[in-house]
């Protein structure tokens, strides 16, 4: 992996979380003025597609949907599958899939 492959991986990783959390954040203010709410299935699969971190981040400071079951411990199986498929990737690299150099 180059030096741009990881510029552009970890810009992407941010840019996940960065939406996954804003998201929520306008979930949130949906949910306190009792306006259309963005769903479950929708905040959990921003969660899935890489950004879990922004997801329970937002989640903790901003007490967004910290009760709710089964949501909260789906979203930490999200968190617990991230982090081993991060630590696959860090400890196994040969694991890594291997994707064209050229497209």
């Amino acid at each position: 992996m180059t030096m741009i492959d990881i510029i552009q991986s970890t810009i992407l990783f941010l840019a996940l979380n960065l939406l996954a959390f804003s998201v929520y954040y306008l979930d949130k203010q949906a949910a306190r003025r009792g306006r259309w709410r963005i769903s479950e299935r929708t905040l959990l699969t921003l969660a899935l597609i890489g950004g879990s971190l922004g997801a329970v981040a937002a989640q903790q400071l901003l007490r967004h949907k910290t009760r709710k079951e089964p949501f909260r411990s789906i979203l930490v199986a999200i968190l617990i599958l991230h982090g081993a498929l991060a630590a696959v990737l860090a400890f196994a690299p040969q694991w890594s899939l291997r994707l064209p150099q050229d497209f």
